[in-house]
């Protein structure tokens, strides 16, 4: 376990609709949502069939969600993620400060530098440590500012399979 948590701090899929309570069967639409918990830093996952999504209100806390078809356990999975997914959660974490979404935001912001959405403008020191000053690639947008927590190695790793496992919809 790292100082950020492991798996346990976003919960995964089960593979079972939230409401309905059938299991969400490998080549079907689902929805999944991404719920902050009240009790502590961390992201409760919830599934739900498109049916079942789209006839119920949105459940309660809900910081994101998206679409996707339940994958078959058996195949290896390339973890293929929407980049407005990415982009959506990366903008929503702007602000705040709790450690485990600074780091969050760092891994987003690593992951979009790689797709070529961000680009790299400047590094600033300030007396929380070191931000990076990132824009929107092909735009004049101001830059945004993202902490670099201090992540090792290991740990970019390891929060890096977290988001593949709550984006992709392993279970």
């Amino acid at each position: 376990m790292t100082r950020f948590g492991n798996a346990q701090s976003v919960s995964r899929s089960t593979g079972i609709c939230s409401i309905s309570g059938d299991t969400l069967t490998p080549g079907t639409k689902a929805v999944a949502a991404l719920c902050e918990r009240e009790e502590d830093e961390g992201f409760d996952r919830f599934d739900y069939s498109e049916a079942s999504w789209e006839g119920t209100p949105p459940p309660e806390r809900l910081f994101s969600h998206w679409r996707y078809l339940v994958p078959n356990k058996e195949d290896k999975q390339d973890i293929v993620i929407d980049d407005e997914v990415l982009l959506d959660l990366f903008e929503r974490l702007d602000g705040d400060e709790r450690p485990q979404r600074v780091a969050f935001r760092y891994i987003l912001a690593l992951v979009l530098l790689r797709k070529r959405k961000l680009q790299f403008v400047s590094r600033d020191q300030d007396e929380q440590g070191e931000l990076w000053n990132l824009k929107f690639r092909g735009t004049d947008s101001e830059p945004l500012a993202v902490r670099n927590p201090g992540i090792e190695e290991e740990e970019i790793q390891d929060l890096s399979d977290q988001l593949g496992e709550i984006l992709q919809g392993d279970f």
